[in-house]
């Protein structure tokens, strides 16, 4: 049996139960404290209290129209802003080999872009959707896919990693202080006011909410924002892309598919699309104001 890339990443894993450390045997990752996680025939683990929860997260159709979107290169100015923001964060260029969690990382893209570029980082996408995981454990040869409940206490050591990235996903702040190290740093991607503002309406996606900038601030009130990069281009999408655009995301929830055929069918190719997003990065820690 191949080693699974999990033993890259598990000395900084942490059992979901007791917090204690990791070993494996076999395709079994166990802790000293006697609980036990099975590692997939697909090459993910699953790390949640109380086992697996099947049906949650993402969809499979979800995931597919995902990884059907992003294998048009469309989002790829967003992963290499992303790149070069993980590249300035001071822990990962320390000795060694630095860790990246990647929270709700979905298939593994945009971490697998950013070490693609860092030969000695090993990454660890967290991801609750069973779908998403199994494509993750195979998106790079120095990435492990977990699944992993974001919201609750992540299942890795605290002060563990060099860069913690949140790409159009939820933050848990204080979990995300705890694990991050000394000189570690939170990258944040969030969607602008027009991000996708020519399908929003016409296709029933939705909306960035107009406090979404304010919210993000007051949910990392306990950060200090050190860069900032504001990133907007035109994407020229085909149909099928406009359709999975729509699909891969909580707008899936909400339009109905035939109208979405409807509408996407009287557009015109290429369909003209803004992508508006800000790379923020964030240390731990308030800067204390003047006095």
């Amino acid at each position: 049996m191949d080693t699974p890339r999990i033993d890259l990443v598990l000395p900084s894993l942490r059992c979901p139960v007791c917090t204690e450390s990791l070993t494996r045997e076999e395709r079994t990752v166990r802790c000293p404290g006697g609980h036990r996680f099975d590692l997939a025939r697909q090459g993910h683990l699953t790390l949640l209290r109380g086992g697996g929860r099947a049906g949650q997260g993402d969809t499979a159709d979800m995931v597919a129209a995902r990884a059907a979107f992003l294998e048009h290169g469309h989002y790829a100015p967003i992963a290499e802003a992303l790149t070069q923001a993980v590249a300035a964060v001071p822990a990962v260029t320390d000795d060694g080999a630095p860790l990246l969690l990647d929270l709700a990382g979905g298939t593994g893209y945009y971490l697998a872009a950013v070490l693609d570029t860092l030969p000695s980082a090993v990454g660890v996408d967290l991801e609750l959707s069973t779908y998403a995981a199994r494509r993750a454990a195979r998106a790079h040869p120095r990435m492990a896919a977990v699944r992993a409940d974001v919201w609750q206490r992540l299942p890795v050591a605290t002060g563990s990693a060099a860069a913690v990235l949140s790409v159009f996903g939820p933050r848990n702040a204080p979990e995300i202080a705890r694990v991050l190290a000394e000189e570690g740093r939170l990258v944040v991607v969030a969607p602008d006011q027009d991000h996708l503002r020519e399908l929003v309406g016409p296709l029933g996606m939705l909306a960035v909410a107009p406090d979404k900038a304010e919210r993000l601030t007051r949910q990392l009130a306990e950060f200090t924002a050190v860069d900032e990069q504001v990133l907007r281009y035109r994407a020229d999408m085909s149909r099928a892309d406009v359709t999975h655009e729509v699909l891969m995301g909580p707008s899936a929830h909400h339009v109905d598919r035939a109208a979405l055929t409807a509408a996407v069918t009287g557009l015109t190719e290429p369909v003209g699309v803004t992508v508006s997003v800000t790379v923020t990065s964030y240390r731990a820690g308030r800067v204390p104001a003047p006095r």
